[in-house]
């Protein structure tokens, strides 16, 4: 099973930092020397915040690594835009604007969020290319959709979560009721009753849309976590972006145990004091795709269209990190099979419940 260290090494900035940032406020873009030694500007990149911002532990995290990898291997600058509380379309609308006419390509909104904004935007600047993270809505010639089977990651989390648990009954929280999450709560759902008939799952959604706070605020994962642990449950796995450190904290405040998402939770600096009760985590390989995306149009062959990620590719998967996982062979074992029967097409994981 691949182990995902990069995002790892990354250093986080605090929550609190990328929640008061203000919408492009993000690093300015510096210069790199040329061989002979003068300046010239550098190619130059960006991505725009999803809620929660940098800083999260987990989606936007895995985003700026991507960015950070390519400012080190592209030698390409890198500007960052932080999103604001309770902005509208027009903000993302104007941040993706102000990113483009600043020369970035790509610019790349991280989240389904974004679609609107990147449909409107694209539009006007044909000759920059637009990624959007978790969305296929939008399409066109220099729009690159980055997607992932998140189900299938989430099944496999089924899976460890029905191998792990004593009581019988695990829990899975969302951020906000969206398709997007859906999909972890489906996959999640069909690995932990594939494996255990008898196993009970717990659901909890922390808003609805238009409200996506859920996202963002990590007393109502805390609160969520509680109540579920409350019922008897003693795994939590939450795909709830910033809201999911207080589902890690309650689990981990309770000795149950917690899965991670989108980055390597049990490697997160922020997240270190639980990280011992981090049982594993489902990983996007976020990073590498917007690393891809920039290295392509670096390299004049800028990616368009549906680029997913998935098993098959390691784009989506399961942390090994926590030593306390590497010690569950039976778990281990019920994981790799259920992965190799994913990729050989014998599971067929849901991507609604």
């Amino acid at each position: 099973m691949r182990r995902i260290t990069r995002i790892a090494t990354v250093g986080i900035a605090s929550a609190a930092l990328a929640l008061s940032a203000t919408a492009c406020g993000g690093k300015k873009s510096t210069d790199t020397p040329s061989s002979d030694g003068t300046a010239k500007a550098a190619a130059s990149a960006a991505i725009a915040y999803d809620i929660g911002g940098r800083g999260d532990q987990s989606f936007n995290d895995a985003a700026y690594a991507g960015l950070e990898q390519a400012k080190t291997q592209l030698k390409v600058a890198g500007n960052e835009a932080e999103p604001t509380d309770g902005e509208g379309e027009a903000d993302k609308v104007q941040r993706l604007t102000e990113l483009a006419r600043k020369g970035n390509n790509p610019v790349i909104g991280v989240g389904f969020a974004y679609a609107p904004a990147v449909k409107k935007v694209a539009a006007k600047f044909p000759n920059t290319t637009f990624g959007i993270i978790d969305d296929t809505s939008v399409t066109g010639p220099n729009i690159a959709n980055l997607v992932f089977n998140e189900e299938q990651g989430s099944y496999l989390a089924g899976v460890a979560a029905a191998k792990a648990s004593k009581s019988g009954t695990v829990g899975f929280i969302g951020g906000v009721e969206v398709p997007l999450i859906k999909k972890f709560e489906a996959g999640f759902a069909q690995g932990v009753k594939d494996t255990n008939p008898n196993a009970k799952v717990l659901t909890k959604y922390l808003s609805q849309p238009p409200n996506f706070e859920g996202f963002a605020k990590p007393d109502l994962g805390k609160a969520a976590a509680q109540g579920q642990l409350d019922a008897s449950a003693d795994v939590i796995y939450a795909a709830a972006g910033l809201a999911g450190s207080g589902a890690i904290e309650a689990a981990a405040n309770k000795g149950a145990w917690a899965i991670g998402v989108d980055s390597d939770q049990y490697n997160q600096a922020g997240l270190s004091k639980y990280k011992e009760r981090i049982l594993t985590s489902v990983t996007k390989d976020v990073s590498d795709s917007v690393f891809n995306l920039i290295k392509s149009v670096k390299d004049g062959k800028p990616e368009a269209g549906e680029i997913r990620y998935g098993l098959d590719k390691d784009g989506v998967g399961l942390a090994d990190s926590n030593p306390e996982y590497k010690k569950m062979t039976d778990l281990i074992a019920a994981v790799d099979k259920a992965k190799a029967d994913i990729i050989a097409k014998k599971i067929t994981v849901k991507t609604a419940p």
